[in-house]
């Protein structure tokens, strides 16, 4: 049986939205649970699509989930859940890097993958890869279905050219970047339909060469030589 993201799980997230407060979240708890269960059973089965074509770490679709229950400590909107479903899922062993991220919200559902926050040290590798390999980056996201499935690289960027580069270097636009993200958006419409969670193993499976040049990039030294 196909897993279809239920209508009920977004309208629970648009009444949530206008109720965002403890006492109707309690009083509503047994809508909570049937769509959590629902959208627990769609992270599962992507899961499982996934694991045919890439090595997930994750264990299991709970385990994908992040909890409802906001933490306030640090956000401006005093509101104590959020208003959305979201996931991620790791890949498996040190030799393949990057994750992938899933969020379902009306009006704002989107998936996407890559690396939200790369360590200093790894940053450092990435940019000397784009500074000796630059052709060979703009070729990759210049790719056809990369740029029709995702537009392009998204992500934090510094303001000015990273310490150690030329303001006019050829790939200066990419060696700003701090994250390296792509990124698809769906209506509230595909998010519920039957052919949803093929479009989004689809496009994870999309992001794949992407993921693995920077997998080996951040695995070897600037000689091709692994370092793990």
């Amino acid at each position: 049986m196909k897993i279809v993201i239920e209508e009920d799980s977004i309208n629970f997230l648009k009444k949530l939205s206008k109720n965002n407060n403890r006492e109707w979240f309690n009083e509503h708890k047994d809508m909570y649970e049937k769509a959590h269960s629902n959208i627990i059973a769609f992270a599962d089965a992507l899961l499982v699509e996934m694991n045919k074509h890439d090595h997930i770490e994750t264990e299991s679709g709970k385990k994908t989930l992040f909890r409802i229950y906001k933490d306030v400590r640090f956000s401006k909107e005093k509101i104590p859940y959020n208003k959305h479903w979201s996931g991620g899922f790791k890949r498996a062993t040190k030799k393949l890097r990057g994750g992938y991220y899933f969020r379902v919200e009306p009006g704002n559902s989107f998936i996407a993958g890559g690396f939200w926050g790369p360590e200093t040290d790894d940053l450092k590798r990435i940019r000397q890869d784009i500074d000796l390999n630059y052709k060979d980056w703009k070729k990759l996201i210049a790719n056809k279905t990369l740029v029709n499935t995702f537009g392009g690289i998204i992500g934090e960027q510094v303001g000015s050219a990273p310490r150690g580069y030329a303001k006019d270097h050829p790939a200066i636009d990419l060696l700003r970047y701090k994250q390296f993200i792509l990124k698809r958006e769906f209506s509230d419409n595909e998010v519920i339909s039957p052919n949803f969670i093929g479009q989004v193993n689809d496009s994870y499976k999309k992001m794949r060469p992407f993921l693995n040049y920077m997998s080996d990039v951040l695995t070897t030294d600037g000689n091709g030589i692994s370092v793990i």
